[in-house]
């Protein structure tokens, strides 16, 4: 069996115990005691956070056709595991790593089976009104999807054929997440999340295996894109670092940003989705939760990550983090004003049981309604606020259920034209349609599958080290 595993810190005082002792001991034999200089609302920080991960969940995938997952023996995998640790042993025993040749010939090695979803999943969706046009981004196969806005997939249909896809090696398309189409161009911005820190644009017209028109160092980890066309400035989530940098609208190459917002007052804990209320002029933030504290050292002081790390408006990083400062928190929303730089308190956050936030991802707004809408991952919902909601507070509504199609979703997307609301579930290979004021369990007006309706979704957007029980032949793969 296959099955995702999530994983919560758990915080107790035999954990801060040992956060105690590890601090002591790396204090004296790094020498770093600089790093112990914090000011009270880090140490105050510091004392709630210690423990060791905690199950929360685990969800058993569907059993797979052949094609997908295709079991053996567990002697033959067993028999692979021993001959590669033999080799490993044998070149430690050696005092030397495999040589070239030897490396090249276990890459070439065919696998024994292969685990993998054959179909696009959505991980964001935006709508060109103007061209009457959807896109969609896929963060499992990295491409690019433009439909159009009537698309609506046959229940007897396998899925629905795009009108064009941007997709292969030229197009720096990597584990794609965040999505921005500008409303008089048409072009496509397209944010890469956990390998080559780029953002790509491409124009209209762009189709095939092509490269961007234009591309944009950015920090790791980069996931939402919001744009304010009247400064035309462009803001983006970066996840790791509990950070929003906005670039101008039209940067490219090395630019750097031209402000940062980024600090332990911030209350930023792993950002995810972004979004602008115009009307209001207030930036809204989704955070999962994670969070670490960092110290006042500038980032250009360290030069740890090489010479990028000096550029004006980075965001402090890995270097600047207070050792044991992670913690994982509730997940939020947070707002700040529009032009926020540095280390800027929020001025409302959304947070607590009764938002019934879990994992919430893109973001957008409904300016005329005073409406925020949270793509809420884990909830298997959409979740709508007031933009002037605080503190633990319920939605106004709740788009859920079986209806719905709504799996997992990440993308989120209004389009005040059509008052439509579109959106992308990486759980269940679907684009949905709804009336902007839909709640509960609604059936979508139309639906994007770019799958079967009966095909499972094991949702490996980004898989890292996997684990096997041996007891139960079941993998375990953290996502």
């Amino acid at each position: 069996m296959l099955r995702r595993v999530y994983l919560r810190p758990k915080f107790g005082v035999a954990g801060l115990l040992c956060l105690v002792v590890a601090i002591a001991a790396w204090v004296l034999f790094a020498g770093q005691a600089k790093r112990l200089e914090w000011n009270a609302a880090s140490e105050a920080a510091l004392r709630k956070t210690s423990g060791h991960p905690q199950l929360i969940s685990v969800e058993p995938l569907p059993v797979m056709d052949g094609e997908m997952c295709q079991w053996v023996p567990a002697s033959a995998a067993i028999s692979l595991r021993a001959a590669l640790r033999q080799e490993r042993l044998a070149a430690m025993e050696a005092g030397s790593e495999p040589d070239a040749a030897k490396r090249a010939e276990v890459a070439s090695r065919k696998p024994l089976r292969t685990i993998r979803d054959r179909y696009s999943a959505y991980s964001s969706v935006a709508v060109d009104p103007i061209r009457n046009e959807v896109v969609v981004i896929d963060e499992n196969l990295f491409n690019v999807l433009v439909y159009d806005r009537l698309e609506n997939t046959a229940p007897t249909a396998t899925m629905s054929e795009p009108k064009r896809i941007i997709g292969g090696e030229n197009t720096n398309v990597r584990f794609n997440c965040g999505l921005y189409i500008d409303p008089k161009s048409g072009d496509i911005y397209v944010s890469n999340n956990d390998s080559i820190d780029t953002m790509v644009i491409f124009s209209r017209q762009a189709k095939g295996n092509v490269a961007p028109d234009r591309q944009l160092e950015t920090p790791h980890g980069t996931y939402g894109i919001a744009v304010d066309e009247e400064r035309e400035e462009m803001y983006m989530t970066v996840q790791h670092d509990n950070a929003v940098v906005i670039f101008h609208k039209m940067a490219q190459g090395e630019d750097s940003p031209i402000r940062l917002l980024q600090g332990n007052r911030t209350q930023m804990a792993d950002p995810h989705g972004i979004a602008l209320d115009m009307k209001t002029n207030r930036l809204f933030v989704a955070n999962y939760g994670s969070q670490h504290l960092h110290d006042d050292m500038p980032t250009w002081e360290r030069k740890r990550e090489g010479a990028r790390q000096e550029k004006a408006n980075w965001p402090r990083s890995t270097a600047n983090r207070i050792p044991g400062s992670g913690r994982m928190g509730l997940p939020s929303i947070t707002v700040y004003p529009r032009d926020a730089s540095g280390d800027t308190p929020p001025l409302q956050v959304i947070q607590g049981q009764n938002t019934q936030l879990n994992w919430p991802a893109h973001l957008t707004i409904d300016e005329k309604r005073g409406e925020l809408f949270v793509a809420n991952d884990m909830g298997d919902s959409i979740l709508v606020f007031s933009t002037s909601a605080q503190g633990d507070v319920a939605p106004i509504r709740v788009l859920k259920g079986p209806k719905t199609l709504i799996k997992n979703p990440l993308g989120v997307y209004l389009d005040p034209k059509n008052n439509e609301l579109w959106v992308a579930s990486f759980g269940s290979h679907t684009v949905t349609v709804f009336k902007a004021t839909a709640s509960g369990d609604t059936p979508p007006l139309r639906v994007i599958r770019s799958a079967p309706l009966d095909a499972p979704s094991p949702m490996m957007s980004n898989p890292h080290p996997v684990a096997y029980d041996s007891k139960r032949e079941e993998i375990l793969v953290p996502n």
